[in-house]
């Protein structure tokens, strides 16, 4: 027994050793990391992967939020890569880390380091892990054929209907694990009974996928999409990859897809779809002749511009401002203001997607904030090229008026519960701070004015096709004119 104790003795005490040795090893190679540095993760190459940000002696994932090329690029400048040839949204490379560092990323291109673009604030996000952004770099050589290569596999992109498999090309689905009929991993059987059952990659599976699986099904709508092992399921079932939908078609054969078989390439770790269905959904629609008629010019100081600086409700421009000068308060932007009434014209009420313990609380405007991604505001060249923005970053729902005998139920004050009723709006007018585009820096000419409500499709809806209001603005410089909106997807 002694020569047993000592032996167990002498074990703890080298596994002590040996544990406190590696988190010395652990320390001395995370104080060797400098403030902001960047790595790809997840990639097949050295090139690629989920973007991933050191601050404050810990790695974190970048959400996917306001995430496009212009970041992209930024970030494979930095890590020595002649240009992005890619931004990927939705954990593209696997799901990003518990810690997300950085959300709504608002860069010009010309940053130096990721932390100079605008974002809303280190460990402020209303993300999931699944929404890990990343890149595709080129360095001009190795690179590049990559970037052909899965190009060329897009644009390849067949029906699923076209896929020959055993004795037809028909497409079957159904629902397995769920905890109710209406929700479960999606599995697919191509060719008829002689064929198995394979599953579907959740990569890029979004609402727009659920919503067509579920329409196939009879079950209604999609409600939620899933992208993990939540339903069950094995990554080496997985028999269909890069399912692109519109969310109008009748079921999945009108679908696009990347590739088929049993050797499919799906990022990530059981990184498996599932769908959620539901019958009643609500409906939003923006007034389009209230964003004609409400429309006009305001010329304000910054002065009067510091809370809708915070929320980055201004462009890119403004932030450049030298502040040591006594009067740059006194410098004026050109926003062009709109009024935005939103209406609810589905079955249930509209609710922000994150839990009541998440929202944020602004002391600008005096209300917690429900959704960080709710409208975009975009000007446009008629050549198709974005040339202002507006948004609003942060936002707080409420029933402001409702159609006779409905009764209205949100309201932010009070730390109030937040959502849009079935038959309500939730009106923004055009003397609201970020209630704008700011246009300082726009030419003169006729361009095309899009105001996008939900327009990441972050929450549910019966119908995107009516969430964007299109419209044509005539600008001369002295006046601001906006005509011919229609109801269109964002």
């Amino acid at each position: 027994m002694d020569v047993l104790h000592v032996f167990y003795s002498l074990l703890i005490v080298s596994i002590i050793v040996n544990t406190a040795d590696c988190a010395r090893n652990k320390t001395r190679r995370a104080r060797n990391v400098a403030e902001g540095t960047l790595r790809l993760v997840g990639g097949k190459t050295s090139n690629e992967g989920n973007v991933e940000i050191f601050h404050v002696g810990q790695w974190g994932s970048i959400c996917d939020d306001e995430w496009d090329i212009t970041e992209a690029k930024i970030v494979c400048k930095i890590l020595g890569f002649a240009n992005a040839t890619r931004a990927t949204n939705n954990g593209e490379f696997g799901r990003g880390r518990r810690k997300i560092w950085m959300d709504n990323l608002y860069c010009s291109g010309s940053e130096r380091r990721l932390e100079e673009c605008r974002f809303d604030g280190w460990s402020v996000h209303d993300c999931g892990q699944n929404e890990a952004a990343g890149v595709e770099c080129t360095d001009g050589t190795a690179a590049q054929p990559i970037a052909k290569l899965v190009a060329k596999k897009a644009e390849v992109a067949k029906p699923i209907s076209k896929i020959k498999a055993g004795k037809g090309d028909s497409i079957e689905v159904r629902l397995l694990g769920g905890r109710h009929d209406n929700e479960g991993r999606v599995e697919v059987r191509v060719g008829g009974e002689s064929e198995e059952w394979g599953l579907i990659c959740g990569d890029g599976f979004g609402l727009l996928e659920a919503n067509v699986v579920c329409q196939q099904l009879g079950m209604g709508y999609g409600q939620a999409a899933v992208q993990s092992s939540f339903f069950g399921g094995h990554p080496e079932k997985i028999v269909l990859s890069g399912v692109q939908c519109t969310g109008r078609e009748a079921d999945l054969s009108g679908c696009r897809y990347l590739s088929f078989g049993k050797k499919v390439r799906c990022p990530g770790i059981e990184n498996i779809a599932g769908v959620m269905c539901a019958t009643e959904l609500p409906d939003l629609v923006p007034d389009e002749k209230e964003i004609e008629t409400s429309a006009y010019l305001e010329d304000r100081q910054l002065l009067m511009l510091q809370c809708a600086m915070e929320e980055n409700c201004l462009a890119s421009e403004a932030y450049k401002v030298d502040k040591n000068g006594y009067d740059w308060m006194y410098e004026q932007r050109r926003l062009l203001r709109f009024t935005a009434r939103i209406g609810n014209i589905g079955t249930t009420d509209f609710r922000p997607f994150l839990p009541k313990h998440t929202w944020q609380w602004h002391m600008c405007h005096m209300h917690y904030h429900s959704m960080e991604v709710f409208a975009h505001f975009d000007i446009i060249t008629l050549q198709g090229t974005k040339v202002a923005e507006g948004h609003k970053a942060s936002f707080c729902l409420e029933d402001n008026h409702c159609l006779e005998g409905v009764e209205k139920k949100y309201a932010c004050a009070n730390y109030g519960d937040q959502g849009i009723s079935v038959g309500c709006t939730d009106t923004y007018l055009s003397n609201i701070d970020c209630q704008w585009v700011d246009i300082t820096e726009l030419n003169p000419g006729i361009y095309q004015f899009k105001v996008s409500i939900n327009p990441e499709f972050k929450v549910a809806e019966l119908n995107y096709d009516n969430n964007a209001a299109v419209c044509t603005l005539y600008y001369n410089s002295v006046s601001a004119t906006i005509r011919n909106c229609t109801l269109q997807r964002p």
